[in-house]
């Protein structure tokens, strides 16, 4: 499957030009949950977690944002593609 996942959040670390995301996998997840879940829990969690409903697009969010240039761009373990 070739997919395209879109992103302006520019100063993600799997953010590129063109504003695509790079990662190689992503977790989306409801706002509530992202809200209440510490920055580790990200993609290659998501086997473990529970399915949940949302309701609208307004109440998601992308819970694989790292920082660019962050010390933290390795905590999630998924490597970005290149």
């Amino acid at each position: 499957m070739n997919q395209h996942i879109h992103c302006i959040v520019s100063d993600c670390h799997y953010y590129e030009q063109g504003n695509k995301c790079v990662a190689n996998e992503i977790l989306v997840a409801t706002d509530q949950f992202g809200a209440s879940q510490p920055e580790q829990i990200d993609a290659q969690m998501a086997m473990q977690l529970t399915p949940d409903t949302a309701g609208s697009c307004m109440e998601t969010c992308c819970k694989s944002y790292i920082p660019k240039n962050s010390k933290f761009t390795s905590a999630d373990g998924v490597k970005k593609m290149k």
